[in-house]
């Protein structure tokens, strides 16, 4: 049987749920997981759904078929198989330890996405992506072609077919431009000591002031720089007998674990926007399982 996820926003009130799981039943679809949020603050209603298709129907009869339902609600709404892997851009500059993580979770399936091209502003990872029969691409960045090297970060996104891309520790600004073209669709990852601990050594600023905790959010990417709306955060202790390297180490760790999390509740469709904010579902029994171990 066919599992399909269907994600549903729109203004709150009353009769949505129903009308979901009525069209759903109807079309001999059986519900295996659900989660719902009404907002009063911003008047929004969110809802995920996981289903199979009992009868066979399929995903174009399914999103056919939900047009008349939704209209009275103004119901954004979207069908999509979960046999379909996403595709993914990843890029990174001269910390390669988010990228080495991520390289690893796909290859198991514990992040079941499709990588389309790692693009990078250093050589560093080119023999690393390579092997992983995975596309490369050196784009060189200065002040002088900025706007060239983005035009052809466009190009491989766009000819790559990638529908999210990942800055895993890639240390360029992006332009307003693309942004807010991609809006949405694009994850960074960055320390937690913003805005206390900016530019430079963030890690040794934070020892000279004695931190006790360590984090790591990871956000969709806006214009207003590392201020997107939060996917994910976490927080590892550190005490006074660990030096700066070791914050650094430990950053690290948490870095790549916060920002697997963020990718794996965007292509599960757990994450929808809030205006500045996100509403971020618990995942499905079952779709943390690897494919393999190692």
């Amino acid at each position: 049987m066919k599992k399909y996820v269907l994600t549903v926003a729109c203004p709150s009130t009353r009769g949505i749920v129903a009308t979901v799981a009525g069209f759903l039943a109807e079309n001999g679809c059986n519900i295996t997981d659900s989660s719902q949020f009404d907002d009063p603050q911003t008047g929004k209603f969110f809802m995920r759904v996981s289903f199979v298709s009992e009868q066979g129907v399929g995903v174009k009869e399914l999103r056919a078929g939900l047009t008349e339902p939704a209209k009275p609600f103004s119901m954004d709404y979207a069908i999509h198989d979960e046999a379909d892997k996403m595709k993914v851009v990843i890029m990174v500059s001269r910390f390669g330890h988010c990228l080495n993580d991520l390289l690893y979770r796909w290859r198991i399936g514990a992040l079941p996405i499709d990588i389309v091209a790692v693009i990078s502003n250093h050589m560093d990872y080119q023999k690393v992506v390579v092997n992983h029969d995975i596309p490369f691409h050196y784009i060189k960045v200065t002040k002088e072609n900025k706007p060239q090297a983005e035009a052809h970060l466009v190009q491989v996104v766009e000819e790559s077919g990638a529908e999210l891309v990942v800055l895993a520790r890639y240390m360029q600004v992006l332009s307003d431009e693309l942004c807010r073209k991609m809006s949405g669709r694009i994850i960074n990852i960055h320390h937690s000591f913003l805005p206390s601990f900016k530019g430079a050594n963030p890690y040794k600023q934070a020892f000279e002031r004695g931190v006790k905790l360590i984090g790591a959010t990871s956000h969709y990417v806006t214009a207003d720089l590392d201020e997107g709306p939060i996917i994910e955060q976490d927080i590892i202790r550190v005490t006074h007998a660990q030096s700066p390297e070791d914050y650094v180490s430990l950053g690290r760790d948490v870095e790549s674990q916060v920002l697997a999390r963020a990718i794996h509740a965007h292509i599960h469709r757990r994450v929808f926007l809030n205006g500045n904010k996100t509403v971020v579902f618990p995942a499905s029994p079952g779709s943390f399982a690897s494919e393999r171990m190692g």
